[in-house]
């Protein structure tokens, strides 16, 4: 009883054994993939696996959803997202398929940081100068914006593609309030204490003078009314002149 049940044993293992070792040398064909013990078929490019194949059934393919690709056969059960993304820095060029992704360029103010081919996989922003420096070369699409610094008596917000000389305050009514930086512009300011004391005594006698005169008019009823004439005189007066050419009339 114990040498038949050994022998049981023995041709259990021998049958496992030999499981095993066709599970472990099993291969499948090019167009197929192992799943267990199992070869399946790949889905196409342009399609996604829904279901393994199983002893009853072949592998189950679903098409790519929009905005997904699968450019190769495949076992995954998910198809790539199409690139160009506008968190991404960059742009469609070419929109994707359901079997090729998306051709990318760099958005306006980006550079591309990863090229292959025609393709831009990756983008950064353009580096902005900072307040003292000057845009010494604009960036593209494939390089970066280049800054240089200010050289002193000049400046720059950092917008500017060259450096602008500090405003001279060189005039009898203007002082410089603020010098400039190479960032900030010199800052003037108006100021009576440069005006020459002669120019400022003119200004003062000539108001005088034109006040006295206006007082005497005023006084003697010259500017107010002047002379009253007779409308009906004949004379040299404009209404003279008036009257005579009615006459003749």
């Amino acid at each position: 009883m114990n040498l038949r049940r050994k022998h049981l044993e023995a041709a259990s293992l021998l049958i496992l054994l030999i499981k095993v070792f066709c599970v472990n040398t099993l291969t499948c064909h090019p167009t197929e993939y192992l799943i267990g013990s199992r070869c399946c078929s790949f889905c196409p490019p342009g399609n996604r696996v829904e279901t393994h194949c199983t002893e009853f059934r072949s592998t189950s393919c679903l098409p790519c959803e929009k905005d997904t690709f699968m450019n190769h056969p495949t076992t995954d059960a998910k198809c790539f997202p199409c690139t160009c993304g506008p968190d991404s820095g960059l742009k469609i060029n070419t929109s994707c398929t359901a079997t090729t992704d998306s051709v990318c360029e760099p958005l306006e103010g980006f550079y591309c940081t990863d090229r292959t081919r025609n393709n831009c996989a990756a983008a950064k922003k353009h580096t902005q100068c900072k307040p003292g420096q000057f845009i010494k070369q604009r960036g593209t699409a494939l390089t970066d914006s280049e800054c240089s610094d200010c050289s002193n008596g000049t400046f720059s917000d950092g917008t500017r593609t060259s450096c602008q000389a500090h405003t001279q305050c060189e005039s009898p009514i203007l002082q410089l309030k603020r010098p400039g930086t190479t960032s900030t512009d010199a800052k003037c300011e108006y100021t009576s204490l440069n005006v020459p004391v002669g120019i400022i005594a003119s200004v003062v006698l000539f108001f005088f003078v034109l006040s006295a005169i206006a007082f005497v008019c005023w006084k003697r009823k010259i500017c107010r009314s002047g002379k009253k004439r007779n409308p009906t005189e004949k004379g040299n007066t404009a209404e003279g002149e008036m009257l005579n050419m009615m006459e003749r009339t």
